[in-house]
């Protein structure tokens, strides 16, 4: 599953380095740290993995 926006792509991106060691996990703060404790490493890398290119900031919230 893709990425809905580069907020949440770059979040995924702090938390897959946390899952790998690469940061500490105390340094996650929002959406990275729920990320880390939610998904695998598999999940973080496909959300991690997508180009930021034609994503929208932030996810749209539809009412």
């Amino acid at each position: 599953m893709p990425a809905k926006s580069q907020a949440q792509q770059k979040a995924a991106g702090a938390a897959l380095s946390a899952k790998r060691g690469d940061t500490k996990k105390s340094e996650l703060k929002g959406a990275s740290k729920g990320m880390y404790e939610s998904m695998s490493e598999k999940q973080l890398e496909e959300f991690a993995e997508t180009d930021r290119k034609n994503l929208p900031k932030k996810k749209s919230t539809k009412h």
